[in-house]
């Protein structure tokens, strides 16, 4: 069966890209199974704010390898990796948004320049996807007019506009309240289906809010010894 996300013997230490990281810490593997939401927990220093960009092929780690549905997607031709990436929804810590774009055009970016489909077809997906995350009250706001709130509705819209199999979502909730992290947690999993969650979920942070402990499937959290233990949900 195929694994959405295999982490297997990545070092996490050292020096790099944003992300900080112990040079003692031992390599992370780590296997993230269909249908779960898996939470991977670290501070500051852990490292683990590289993992979206080894998963994604923005960069390759200095030794291990990342698979996602059994691929590295680094490995691709661009125009493979490209379209294989629309299997990826990805949330950056920093929420990613364009501050020269209202939040509409912010959801609609990565299916004008990813896609194939007509204006009106991405306008009628990106109205969905407003909805969904329910800032359509916002969306022609730019970033820097909207609340943080606001802002975090729209960066999950927009990771969700390919309908994506996998979500890599880092510090997803930061700042946002239990009712409103738990929506979104709710809207990130696509509902529910035999196996577990419709959508598998990998989310890197530094805490879990208690209340979406119940919604998750496993926690995993990063000692600063740098070794993987699993914690209770």
């Amino acid at each position: 069966m195929t694994t959405p996300l295999a982490i297997e013997g990545v070092p996490l230490g050292g020096s790099g890209r944003e992300g900080g990281g112990r040079r003692d810490a031992a390599p992370l593997t780590l296997a993230v199974p269909a249908h779960e939401a898996v939470a991977l927990l670290g501070d500051e220093e852990s490292g683990l704010g590289r993992l979206g960009g080894y998963a994604l092929g923005l960069e390759r780690p200095p030794a291990g390898r990342v698979t996602v549905f059994d691929t590295i997607i680094a490995d691709l031709p661009e125009r493979e990796r490209l379209a294989f990436r629309r299997r990826v929804g990805y949330l950056p810590a920093s929420d990613g948004l364009l501050q020269n774009l209202s939040l509409r055009n912010n959801v609609a970016l990565p299916l004008r320049f990813g896609s194939e489909a007509s204006p009106r077809d991405i306008e009628g997906r990106v109205n969905v996807m407003l909805v969904a995350a329910r800032v359509t009250g916002a969306a022609g706001l730019r970033p820097a007019q909207a609340s943080e709130e606001e802002c975090r509705r729209a960066a999950f819209a927009r990771a969700l506009a390919f309908d994506p199999a996998l979500l890599i979502l880092e510090q997803p909730f930061d700042a946002l309240t239990a009712r409103t992290s738990a929506e979104l947690l709710e809207l990130a999993r696509g509902g529910e289906t035999a196996e577990g969650a419709r959508r598998t979920i990998l989310i890197i942070g530094q805490e879990l809010p208690a209340g979406l402990l119940r919604r998750v499937e496993r926690v995993y959290r990063v000692t600063r010894a740098g070794a993987l233990e699993r914690e209770a949900v």
